[in-house]
């Protein structure tokens, strides 16, 4: 029997999930969930990046409590872009910012007087967000940030999560490439792109691929969770990556629709499209396991949903969700909305 628990991280909320596979069947059990909510401090929005740790430390202690303290690996996948900042000494610098802050408005411009457009979707294929890991980076610059003067690794949330647990620093392929700052066909960060933008190259670990041991946990965790000696490995950490990984296709020839906070509708190819009508389109060229691109498009999934849900619940309302001839209904006391589903999709 092989075992294995995946900790699964999206922009609301995350779990901890327990694989079983005897040869024949895969098992899928959940151990543990929790709320992913960001942190609003004076004008900005942050990851509460601890609460997360501390999370998945109640994930590997439920996982024991319920009977399976015979797992032999975990692995962490998250959302894309956000990052983290260490120094030379390991210690994380400063909180991550939430890629909904408002502290990369006007960064894209900024760029592209320095390199065009039309370079950057050639150089590197992801498609154009404003909240992008290039834009993140710009706007510490420009803001003349102390971070990038004192950081020596950059490390994006799911490689942060699990550096906390092995205090081992590796960048994996799938989680990076939605930086805008990777070759889709090295495999490997752009350097004349960092250059370019006067960005540090040494902040950035040459990415490893999913399936690498990525160190045991440290014994201080070890010995907190009750589970000693445990194997790390780099998955697909993206979490778009490994949802790609567990579409159910017979061939090669699929599309897929995941969907969560964001949606993404895309297929997978061998190689990235790097042509004006994919840079019109502004579709993505994101890394996926064995090589392969996740060629998508990124389109607004229950974010709102969620928000509304949120503010409601500050509020003391409720809501609740049914579906009825292709629409949503959301119901509360004295509102009634109705939100169409998008017909493209």
């Amino acid at each position: 029997m092989v075992k294995a628990l995946a900790f699964d991280l999206g922009a609301s909320s995350g779990r901890a999930v327990v694989g079983q596979f005897n040869g024949e069947k895969l098992t899928i059990i959940d151990t543990h969930r929790f709320p992913n909510e960001p942190v609003h401090v004076l004008k900005h929005m942050h990851w509460d990046i601890l609460r997360l740790f501390h999370e998945i430390k109640q994930g590997l202690i439920q996982t024991r409590l319920k009977g399976h303290a015979d797992i032999q690996s975990i692995g962490i996948d998250t959302w894309g872009v956000d990052f983290g900042l260490l120094n030379a000494q390991g210690e994380l610098l400063g909180n991550p910012y939430h890629y909904r802050d408002t502290h990369t408005n006007g960064m894209m411009e900024q760029v592209f007087q320095q390199v065009s457009q039309e370079e950057i979707f050639q150089r590197t294929g992801i498609q154009f967000i404003s909240f992008n890991t290039i834009y993140q980076l710009m706007a510490l610059q420009r803001s003349s940030s102390l971070l990038l003067d004192q950081a020596s690794t950059l490390l994006l949330i799911p490689e942060l999560l699990r550096y906390f647990l092995t205090g081992e620093r590796l960048s994996e392929w799938t989680i990076a490439s939605t930086t805008q700052l990777c070759n889709p066909f090295t495999q490997s960060w752009d350097n004349a792109l960092l250059q370019k933008l006067r960005l540090p190259a040494h902040l950035f670990q040459s990415p490893v691929n999913p399936g690498t041991l990525a160190g045991k946990l440290v014994p201080a965790i070890g010995s907190e969770v009750g589970l000693p000696s445990l194997q790390v490995v780099t998955v697909a950490e993206h979490d778009t990556a490994s949802a790609v990984v567990a579409v159910p296709a017979e061939n090669a020839d699929f599309a897929y629709l995941s969907s969560g906070t964001w949606s993404l509708l895309g297929t997978e190819i061998s190689s990235p499209i790097l042509n004006v009508q994919a840079l019109q389109a502004n579709v993505t060229n994101e890394g996926g396991i064995n090589k392969t691109t996740r060629l998508l498009k990124n389109v607004t999934g229950l974010w709102l949903l969620q928000e509304c849900r949120r503010v409601w619940k500050n509020e003391g309302g409720s809501l609740l969700l049914k579906k009825r001839n292709d629409s949503l209904l959301m119901h509360l006391p004295s509102v009634l909305l109705s939100i169409p589903i998008t017909p493209c999709l």
